[in-house]
């Protein structure tokens, strides 16, 4: 019997490069959102326009990350999710060129907006690695990944101080673009494509609403508290985008290949990961406004720490290196344990960190405490993410699916970044006719910070026990207990053999499961000896189709009652099948 219900590529596949070639891409596309934060304060003066023109410059790049990470991970399980991720880091290349070659407001807008376009990258990489990696492996793996997000932003601090106090800020563009190719190149050498597709075509419609949902929902969260939160334009945009995503929810329901699947996305497994993504988010991005600010602040304020950038940058900098370090024990803890247990634990941890940070801002060195202690929580937690919504969604939905998850973690930061502006704004001393934050506020951050934590937490909670039927819990764990793995998997669905017409065993025959909707369900290659197994997510009627080079593809109906057992049914290129 093959290893797993994903067909897995042969060759290069099992090179030991493929991870962290895939977690480069994605730290090189979080390099992305932090970029411009030494020089946030500068920008105005920069592109010679108003402050408030000028955070446009940010937006943009969060806006078209939202709107572009759902419909790259769909357009991944359709056409291929390396060639999805090549064309999500051509696109930031060309954004990074195009900002590092100019110093007015609309270009440098159209530029961060390419470049926000490359967030599609992390949920196509996670897909990759399940269709690719041997189950032993792929726990460690898509936490890397799924890590990368914090890592990326976490480095990008400091060397991006570094480059805009010590030369022209259009290095830092520069520099992401050669970062950019480095990543393709890699990808193209060393990462192959997966063979494993979704049925169906691109929900056009489905795109256009979501994305125009999206905009309407994130636009009056990053400029309300320029607007005012209770304008005409943030209540009218608040209230179109209710209306719109309603619509396309609608939509969404009774088209027959959705761009995403509410009725699997509704599933408990699903809706609470991605409920507690968001609060995930919301804690990791206050650490990131809260910290290089009071490190900054001058010592005549009585509470700020007097560092300069680069320093205040280096002191947050463990924040995603530690989120690194703990891929590796979060692989150890899954596997024993599993991810609803590590993200609880990370959520603690995370809680921990903020609560003990209350008190722990009269440093300098207790701002690296708390950033290491907040990078192993947030690290576990979003290590957590990806195998909870891989284990409860079909193969051929793992890119869409991440990419819902990653926009979740996306709405997060944005509702962080809005909410953590407004209260450090509305508590801040006015010194001198300008707004300095106040310790005040940094804390009342904290305490926000530690109350989503909470709520994240009780939404960790009530994430269903895993199902002993239906899609297997992914734990990184031993080659002993994948085996065994993988042998339960095959009492839970099809197997049987490809046979040629004459009776003989055909090897490496693509075998598609297909469900009644006419979506992929599972996909394998059969053995050497012909053998297949497939699970199956749920009983009911299925096709199982068969096909190799040299025979006539070949498919036939199958019945699965759902209850533990496997059906076997025998697959003949040409000719029928043969139920044993």
């Amino acid at each position: 019997m093959t290893r797993t219900s994903i067909e897995r590529p042969a060759g290069r596949a099992t090179s030991g490069a493929v991870v962290p070639v895939l977690a480069f891409a994605g730290i090189v596309v979080a390099v992305m959102q932090t970029l411009l934060v030494p020089v946030i304060k500068d920008l105005p003066q920069l592109l010679d326009t108003t402050p408030g023109n000028a955070t446009w410059v940010l937006t943009s790049t969060l806006l078209s990350g939202a709107v572009a990470t759902p419909i790259m991970g769909r357009l991944g399980d359709l056409f291929g999710k390396r060639r999805m991720l090549i064309a999500s880091l051509s696109v930031m290349v060309a954004g990074a060129l195009l900002s590092a070659v100019t110093s007015t407001l609309l270009p440098m807008i159209a530029g961060r907006s390419l470049q926000g376009f490359a967030m599609g990258a992390i949920p196509l990489g996670i897909g990759l690695m399940r269709d690719m990696l041997p189950r032993e492996r792929l726990g460690s793996a898509m936490a890397l990944m799924s890590s990368s997000i914090g890592v990326g932003g976490g480095l990008a601090l400091p060397a991006a101080a570094l480059v805009a106090q010590h030369a022209s800020w259009h290095a830092l563009f520069y520099g992401a673009a050669a970062l950019g190719v480095l990543s393709i190149g890699l990808t193209l050498l060393v990462v192959p494509e997966s063979e494993a597709r979704a049925e169906g075509t691109f929900d056009l419609p489905g795109a256009l609403g979501l994305s125009a949902g999206l905009v309407l929902f994130l636009l009056p969260i990053t400029k309300g508290s320029d607007w005012g939160w209770t304008s005409g334009m943030t209540l009218g945009l608040f209230g179109a985008a209710a209306a719109v995503l309603l619509l396309w929810g609608v939509y969404e329901l009774r088209t027959k290949a959705p761009l995403v699947d509410l009725r699997t996305t509704a599933r408990p497994a699903v809706l609470f990961t991605n409920l507690a993504s968001i609060m995930v988010g919301v804690s990791f991005y206050v650490v990131s406004l809260v910290l290089p600010q009071l490190l900054q602040l001058p010592t005549a304020t009585g509470y700020g720490l007097g560092q300069s950038m680069v320093v205040a940058g280096l002191l947050v900098a463990p924040l995603g290196l530690t989120m690194m370090v703990t891929a590796p024990v979060y692989a150890r803890l899954s596997a024993r344990y599993g991810p609803k247990t590590t993200l609880i634990l990370g959520m603690l941890i995370i809680a921990i960190g903020y609560g003990a940070g209350l008190g722990l801002m009269g440093a300098a060195w207790q701002s690296l405490v708390i950033s290491v202690v907040l990078g192993a929580g947030i690290g576990l937690a979003y290590s957590s993410l990806p195998a909870l919504i891989v284990g409860a969604v079909p193969a051929s939905e793992t890119g869409a699916a991440n990419g819902l998850n990653t926009l979740m973690r996306s709405i997060g930061t944005s509702v962080s970044s809005a909410v953590i502006g407004m209260v450090l704004a509305n508590t801040a001393n006015d010194v001198g006719g300008v707004a300095v934050p106040s310790l005040h506020g940094f804390r009342l951050s904290f305490l926000i910070a530690t109350g989503a934590v909470v709520l994240g937490l009780g939404f960790a909670l009530l994430l269903p026990r895993q199902r002993p039927s239906g899609h297997p819990q992914l734990r990184a764990s031993s080659e002993e207990d994948a085996n065994l793995e993988r042998a339960e998997e095959a009492l839970r669905g099809f197997r049987g053999r490809v046979l040629d017409a004459a009776g003989t065993p055909v090897a490496r025959a693509k075998v598609t499961l297909i469900d009644r909707r006419g979506r992929q369900a599972g996909a394998t290659l059969s053995a050497e000896d012909g053998s297949y197994a497939l699970t199956v997510p749920t009983r009911g009627a299925y096709v199982l189709a068969a096909r190799a080079e040299g025979h006539v593809p070949h498919a036939s109906a199958a019945t699965h009652p759902g209850e533990d057992g496997a059906v076997d049914v025998d697959l003949a290129l040409p000719g029928e099948a043969v139920t044993a």
